[in-house]
């Protein structure tokens, strides 16, 4: 490679699956297993191969300062760059916005997804395209690649009804010249081809992929979905169970039982109550007499007397005599009292 890796990550969407919790936050800093999200994807960036140099390319929206600031500190001693999207036009106006910096390779990586895999491909295959994907049972409500008899991607089909393809895009792309992809989405905005107010990344693709670019599929076996309360609790569960956890035996701790595997921030005081399996509670949180099971209870939050599972409790929240399933944003208060 002539120049080094562009890592492109659009972070502009509005984030309206993850409500309320995405109206103080951007959905990359809600946290899983312990840490921002987001953090966790750039974790998985580091199968990279380690001697190939490459830049980061942050693309934001309003609201993007407190994103900027964590991402900054992540990233110290890399070279990173931020491109602001001032409204949700989808993901080839946000690549569009960022053109200046996209020469040479570049891996575009959707930051609400997380996936288990290997990135060497890039160092042993430099020259070719790459999609990663995975097989599901039911396509219709995924992004799917059509692949042909040569194992070459044909086309990008958003939630077909027939369930002939069922390679789902898992939200990484691989180009081994980030020139000609902007080309391409110039030429699908000046032609003005979109969805709505939208110019979808499919459709600039397939527009390569019509010109004739060579590309074929990468598999993982792991990916999840960041965009949704479920989607995190999968994710939580996860990451838990594969090493992000503090607790993976069962354990009495003050007057409280753990049950595994949970993350438990050191700063977080817990008495006479249940927690686990697959919790995480952050720095500062206060939990007394109360079960907690499969729950996100992130930091500053404090839980008297209640039963949570299924649950995702924002920053410094307030919960005395709560039962059930709930999503609480940042700074809110329930009680049974109320």
């Amino acid at each position: 490679m002539t120049h080094g890796l562009k890592l492109v990550l659009p972070m502009a969407g509005r984030g309206v699956r993850l409500r309320p919790h995405t109206w103080s936050r951007p959905k990359q800093l809600l946290t899983v297993a312990g840490r921002p999200f987001i953090r966790h994807v750039l974790d998985r960036l580091d199968t990279l191969p380690p001697a190939l140099p490459r830049e980061y390319v942050f693309i934001t929206g309003p609201g993007g300062d407190r994103l900027e600031g964590y991402l900054r500190a992540a990233l110290p001693d890399r070279k990173v760059h931020f491109v602001f999207q001032p409204g949700p036009h989808g993901q080839s106006d946000a690549i569009y916005r960022a053109r200046e910096h996209l020469t040479g390779p570049l891996l575009m990586v959707f930051p609400d997804t997380l996936v288990q895999t290997d990135l060497g491909f890039i160092r042993d295959r430099p020259s070719e395209a790459v999609v990663m994907v995975r097989e599901v049972p039911d396509p219709e409500h995924f992004g799917i690649a059509q692949v042909g008899p040569d194992g070459r991607v044909q086309r990008i089909v958003e939630k077909p009804r027939s369930k002939d393809h069922r390679l789902a895009v898992v939200g990484y792309y691989y180009f081994p010249v980030g020139e000609a992809f902007i080309e391409t989405i110039e030429e699908q905005l000046v032609n003005d081809i979109r969805t709505g107010d939208e110019f979808y990344l499919a459709d600039a693709v397939n527009l390569l992929l019509k010109g004739g670019l060579p590309m074929r599929t990468v598999r993982v076996d792991t990916w999840y979905d960041g965009g949704t309360v479920a989607g995190l609790l999968e994710t939580n569960a996860f990451l838990l169970e594969n090493g992000s956890a503090n607790f993976y035996e069962p354990v009495e701790l003050d007057g409280a039982r753990i049950i595994p595997p949970v993350y438990l921030d050191p700063s977080a005081a817990v008495e006479g109550s249940l927690i686990g399996p697959h919790v995480s509670i952050g720095a500062g949180c206060r939990i007394v007499n109360s079960v907690i099971q499969n729950t996100i209870v992130e930091a500053g939050s404090a839980i008297t007397a209640s039963r949570l599972k299924d649950s995702l409790v924002g920053e410094r929240v307030t919960l005395t005599g709560v039962t059930g399933i709930i999503s609480a944003g940042d700074d809110s208060f329930f009680s049974s009292d109320l």
